[in-house]
């Protein structure tokens, strides 16, 4: 007898697997074929996702939405450097001229 160990999805792996069925169009039984999972599984995902009240916003939007915040803030700290390297590599090439 070899007992089965019970395979965990993260949040993230769920949402892409029901964004393949309702948003880009696949079938539940092609999408999880592609993806390896049973077909009920994905289904169950997809119904529970279906009966979310759409206008309260998930704990997965909130997470995305802290996500884009946080890489909207690397980006500008970036641009910044980025403006100060270009300053410095232009201050260093009219001094050596």
């Amino acid at each position: 007898m070899t007992k089965k160990t019970r395979r965990r999805f993260s949040d993230e792996f769920k949402a892409d697997a029901v964004s393949l069925v309702i948003d880009q169009g696949y079938s539940v039984s092609e999408a999880a074929r592609r993806l390896g999972v049973e077909r009920s599984v994905l289904d169950r995902w997809c119904r529970k996702h279906r009966q979310q009240p759409s206008g309260i916003p998930g704990r997965q939007e909130d997470d995305r939405d802290a996500e884009i915040k946080k890489l909207r803030e690397e980006v500008r700290k970036l641009q910044i450097e980025k403006d100060i390297l270009k300053k410095a590599a232009a201050f260093f090439a009219k001094e050596s001229s």
